[in-house]
């Protein structure tokens, strides 16, 4: 797996909903009704990230919840986060259901 170039990142960015680039992350803060339905996010993405082995840094504040990622084996933002940034998309489509 390769680290992707700005212009790589910057065209998988147009193709996702919310996701920005932060320096050398990719990241969504994501709003709940409260700190339970948030947390419950949380739990959902974090059993995401154990079964790809892919873990992205995780910031709670009361019902909101930031994501970022990045790919440390590449140094940078990879193919890998954009995956990542899916699945965590349809976490929280399915959430809001």
């Amino acid at each position: 797996m390769a680290r992707l170039t700005a212009k790589q990142i910057q065209t998988r960015l147009s193709a996702l909903q919310d996701w920005t680039r932060s320096g050398g992350v990719i990241q969504r803060t994501f709003a709940f009704p409260d700190f339970v339905h948030a947390m419950r996010f949380v739990d959902a993405v974090a059993a995401e990230a154990e079964r790809v082995q892919h873990h992205p840094d995780i910031m709670v504040r009361y019902s909101k919840v930031t994501l970022a990622l990045s790919t440390h084996d590449v140094g940078g933002i990879s193919e890998k986060d954009f995956a990542f940034a899916g699945a965590a998309d349809a976490i929280f489509a399915s959430a809001a259901r």
